[in-house]
């Protein structure tokens, strides 16, 4: 785990950063090594009590290692703890964040967006739906059943109702039933969800865009899981279209810290139109003092924010490009392959049932049971017993009728069926495959 060339190129960073500051007179930073490292020993002994989220065998939640580059450029900006709320407390941090967002928005298909980077996608969907509720007071925010509960959350943080719409068999948006919903008017925004956690599905955003020319709404794309995967060349042909679309809403959140190899917190909130940005008004007499041009701190609802996520972000995209058949986009491409060959194992599986072919990452599976009350059951003890051989998974409640579309012969006797869920955001996981598959199907033996 331990890279001690990472260690050389932060301790190079550093005596590159330290020449930028040579004029200033010294002064004493002593502190008690000793102490600091018997804490920092216990810290670390501390941190055991983790699962190994960084390692192929983690195939459970959406936990994705920063790259070296990106930890390098975040621990050496510590050095100088840069705040990117106003250009004083952040000028080189608070540049690199605007270059970040530009080429963020490029990716979108948009020219100078108005953004900035957040804590992540929970308070970037904040601000997208804040500036909504104030474009379209009092109006109701729709989203999919399987959208990310914070749209719910935030809608009643912000004092605006909020309805689901229901998904069809494959994860997705019902047209239909959204239809029906913006008939009865008084809705101002529905949120399209690429990406969603549960199942990795993409709502039919191209629908969404026709709807929008017989209804006014606004259309906010929560890209925060699956932004990233337009760069891709294997998607599959309408969730290509879906990334096509993508130009045409109305505002962007994306998440830096998911499939942006960034540590946590990392997102970004991306409007299309910049004349937005009058709604964050505000006055400080103390603040914005030391130019004229735009501080971050004026478009946002965040105050301080952290400068190093900026840093990292900006060093990660200088060796990645955000472009079509690059080498960021050919990790994206692995990561899909990943799941889609994982399904495919599933499907000769005598023990799993795979839902619905993943459209980017996500791979759904339950337990081939007699009934849904079994199946949960069993699926729990997979889950178990593949954790004591170092295979982590992850768990999901899905509807009965949901999972009976691709298991008929479970019978219902219970509302829900917890199934698995295993989540190929690592490149690598596309060459661990065989040792996945192996421990699951024993772990599946071993509970029968």
């Amino acid at each position: 785990m331990t890279d001690t060339t990472e260690l050389t190129l932060l301790r190079n960073a550093l005596d590159k950063l330290a020449e930028g500051y040579s004029d200033l007179p010294e002064f004493s930073t002593e502190f008690d090594a000793g102490a600091v490292g018997d804490v920092l020993q216990e810290v670390a002994t501390r941190m055991h009590d983790n699962f190994p989220y960084y390692h192929p065998q983690y195939a459970g939640q959406m936990l994705k290692p920063p790259h070296p580059v990106a930890r390098i450029a975040y621990a050496m900006s510590l050095w100088v703890n840069p705040n990117n709320h106003a250009l004083d407390g952040g000028r080189a941090s608070s540049a690199m964040e605007k270059e970040c967002v530009i080429e963020l928005g490029r990716m979108f298909g948009w020219d100078g967006p108005l953004g900035h980077l957040t804590g992540g996608g929970t308070m970037a969907n904040l601000e997208a739906l804040w500036v909504a509720g104030r474009l379209h007071p009092g109006k109701r925010i729709v989203a999919s059943e399987q959208s990310h509960y914070t749209h719910s959350r935030i809608s009643e943080v912000l004092g605006l109702p909020f309805s689901p719409v229901a998904v069809t068999g494959d994860g997705r948006m019902d047209i239909v039933e959204l239809e029906l919903l913006l008939r009865e008017g008084n809705i101002g925004t529905v949120v399209a969800t690429i990406g969603n956690t549960g199942l990795g599905a993409v709502d039919p955003l191209p629908d969404l865009v026709a709807l929008q020319s017989k209804y006014d709404f606004r259309i906010h794309a929560d890209a925060a899981y699956g932004g990233y995967f337009g760069l891709a060349g294997q998607l599959h042909d309408d969730t290509r279209a879906v990334y096509d679309s993508l130009a045409a809403v109305d505002s962007i959140v994306i998440d830096p810290h998911k499939h942006g190899l960034q540590p946590y917190g990392c997102g970004c909130i991306l409007f299309r139109d910049p004349s937005v940005g009058q709604l964050y008004k505000h006055s400080s007499p103390f603040t914005y003092f030391s130019s004229a041009e735009l501080h971050l701190g004026e478009i946002s609802l965040e105050c301080s924010r952290p400068g190093a996520s900026a840093v990292a972000l900006w060093a990660t995209q200088r060796l990645l490009p955000l472009v079509r058949e690059g080498e960021f986009a050919a990790m994206l491409n692995d990561c899909l392959y990943a799941a889609r060959d994982f399904w495919k194992r599933l499907r000769d599986s005598k023990y799993f049932v795979p839902l619905m072919e993943p459209e980017l990452d996500i791979v759904v599976y339950a337990i081939d049971a007699p009934d849904s009350r079994s199946a949960s059951e069993r699926a729990r003890r997979v889950f178990s017993k593949a954790a004591e051989h170092d295979l982590h998974l992850a768990m999901i409640e899905l509807p009965v009728q949901l999972v009976q579309r691709y298991a008929p012969s479970i019978k219902a006797n219970s509302e829900t069926i917890t199934c698995l869920r295993s989540v190929l955001m690592k490149p690598e996981h596309l060459d661990w495959l065989d040792r996945i598959v192996e421990v699951l199907e024993l772990s599946a033996a071993e509970i029968t």
